[in-house]
């Protein structure tokens, strides 16, 4: 067996000349890491498998190349099963595994699933097929109707197998692997090793070797991670607003719930945004369309239930948005891996309420990487990214195109227009519809909630104060910048932010006074020097507001009724 170490190309993996045709028209050339443990070891053991990986690291090819390389030709015998959680997901195994047999003849592949004709699933299987990819209660069902036959079955293969017992299959699961023989060798494939899988470890696996890659239950390394504090009732607003700041996203929008999958499409879709929405109540015909048009990027963002959304394996996403935060860590993990893939970089967007600054915390801790505080833009921050990226456009446009003689004529015309009217003219135009939409838009940021929050996590909180301030164009973003540009700051948590016109207070852990002094006090902002000193008033007025508040609260309703005692005796 070649060492991993030493796998540099599919080639020295010792596929076979059709398959590595089918690799190269594909343009597969270096293996990832999972690709290089899973594939040689598959090749050359029938023992058992366990592999563990994160979500869009190539785990199909890892478990369908090497099967694919021993599976015998021009026969109709099941010899591979693969079991996933969804519709999509198995849709794209299956058409993932006809790319790699593009060059090979004699081998067929059938995906069944819910959702469509069972009839026409039951035709394909009697007629015979070597690999069958299928979602738990479909295959349940054509065993029942005892269509499904595994008795052949060499391979099977457990894919994504942590979310087939989080959506509930543990039934089904049971009752599908007791119909497969004991000589066939299991693949697992998870994202995390949770209870559930180890259980079907333990009691479905003989002797199973572990490969693991990458660290468990933490996110992909080339995704950051941003999130927005605002009140329920601004959080469609805030949608937008970060959607106008974004004009080339790419990306998946996550919601909880059908309904609310489609009220937001909806109403995406009528603020003319380019979204389309996919839940358990779309039909396959229609969810099938919309996947096309996503893939060719005729839809920017698509708006998907976390169930809707497994199987989606879309590359080149720039954005995952949560416009709400999933119940369990591992469903944001599995959310947020979707960008940032073949080393490439994505981010991950939270909007969430007050309340749920815990929760950041909590997924801050479990995947070891920081979120960063973003306020939610104004409308003069969304004219100025629309404009940057309006100008960027023209500039990089081909413009050798036109004709010299209409542009000459094009310029006689426009002779009499000053130059800086023409620019106002051509930008009104093009983007008349932004400056009418965000003329004067509120604040939604809930900054002080989340600041708060924050200021009381930090332990032995220090409050310095920098010569900046909003009158400079100082920001949130601006002092972040600021402090990451820091090797020794880089991912620091600071704690309350106040910005004021000539000046601003920021909040930090007392052990990184001294650095941050220093480092910040080495910069320049607008060609002003930055000055940073210890604030004098360590407790900042907004903080007194709070605790003032947070008193008048308790005090109110007791006061009230005291008094309304007293009247009473009066009156009597």
């Amino acid at each position: 067996m070649i060492s991993k170490d030493k796998i540099k190309t599919f080639k020295e993996l010792g596929l076979k000349e059709d398959i590595m045709k089918s690799l190269d028209d594909l343009g597969f050339e270096k293996p990832t890491p999972i690709q290089a443990e899973t594939i040689p070891f598959i090749l050359n053991s029938k023992n058992d498998l366990v592999a563990l990986a994160q979500t869009g690291t190539g785990k199909t090819a890892a478990f369908s190349l090497p099967i694919l390389n021993q599976i015998s030709t021009n026969k109709r015998s099941l010899d591979a099963f693969i079991l996933c959680p969804t519709r999509e997901l198995a849709i794209q195994i299956s058409r993932d595994i006809e790319s790699y047999t593009k060059h090979t003849k004699g081998i067929s592949v059938t995906a069944v699933y819910g959702g469509t004709r069972i009839d026409l699933q039951i035709r394909t299987l009697r007629r015979g097929v070597n690999i069958v990819v299928g979602t738990p209660g479909r295959v349940h069902d054509l065993i029942r109707r005892n269509v499904l036959k595994l008795n052949s079955v060499k391979w099977l293969v457990l894919d994504e197998a942590d979310e087939m017992l989080d959506m509930g299959f543990k039934d089904d699961l049971d009752a599908i692997l007791e119909q497969t023989p004991d000589t066939r060798q299991t693949l697992l494939f998870s994202a995390t090793m949770s209870r559930g899988v180890s259980n079907i470890a333990k009691n479905y696996m003989k002797k199973a070797k572990e490969i693991s890659v990458g660290s468990r239950n933490t996110g992909a390394e080339n995704v950051t991670h941003e999130y927005y504090v605002v009140q329920a009732r601004d959080r469609f607003e805030t949608l937008k607003r970060i959607l106008d700041c974004i004009p080339d996203v790419y990306g998946i929008l996550f919601c909880r719930t059908r309904r609310e999958t489609q009220d937001v499409a909806d109403k995406l879709r009528q603020a003319k945004y380019q979204a389309e929405a996919i839940h358990g109540d779309v039909s396959q015909s229609n969810r099938t369309k919309i996947m096309d048009r996503f893939k060719n990027k005729h839809i920017k963002l698509l708006v998907a239930t976390d169930v809707a959304a497994r199987g989606i394996d879309v590359k080149d996403l720039t954005h995952i948005i949560n416009y709400n935060l999933p119940d369990q860590n591992t469903s944001y993990t599995h959310r947020s891996g979707r960008t940032g893939r073949a080393d490439k970089s994505g981010i991950a967007i939270s909007i969430v309420g007050p309340r749920d600054i815990r929760k950041i915390k909590e997924l801050e801790k479990a995947l070891n990487k920081p979120f960063e505080y973003k306020q939610v833009p104004s409308g003069k921050d969304i004219h100025e990214r629309q404009i940057d990226n309006f100008i960027d456009s023209i500039k990089v446009s081909d413009s050798e195109k036109i004709d010299a003689k209409f542009l000459e004529d094009i310029t006689h015309k426009l002779k009499g227009v000053k130059k800086e009217d023409l620019i106002k003219h051509f930008v009104s135009k093009e983007l008349s519809h932004l400056f009418n939409d965000n003329q004067g838009t509120r604040d939604l940021n809930s900054t002080f909630k989340a600041n708060a929050e924050k200021s009381r996590t930090l332990n032995n909180a220090t409050y310095l104060k920098i010569n900046l301030g909003r009158k400079h164009r100082f920001n949130i973003k601006t002092l972040f910048a600021m402090i990451n540009s820091s090797n020794k700051l880089r991912g620091m948590h600071i704690g309350q932010i106040d910005l004021h016109p000539e000046y601003s207070t920021f909040a930090v852990e007392k052990k990184y006074v001294s650095e941050v002094i220093n480092s910040l006090n080495k910069n320049k902002f607008s060609k002003m020097p930055v000055e940073v000193s210890v604030s004098n008033d360590q407790i900042t007025e907004a903080t007194d507001n709070f605790s003032r508040k947070r008193n008048r609260r308790k005090n109110k309703s007791p006061r009230r009724n005291k008094g309304n005692r007293g009247d009473y005796r009066r009156r009597r």
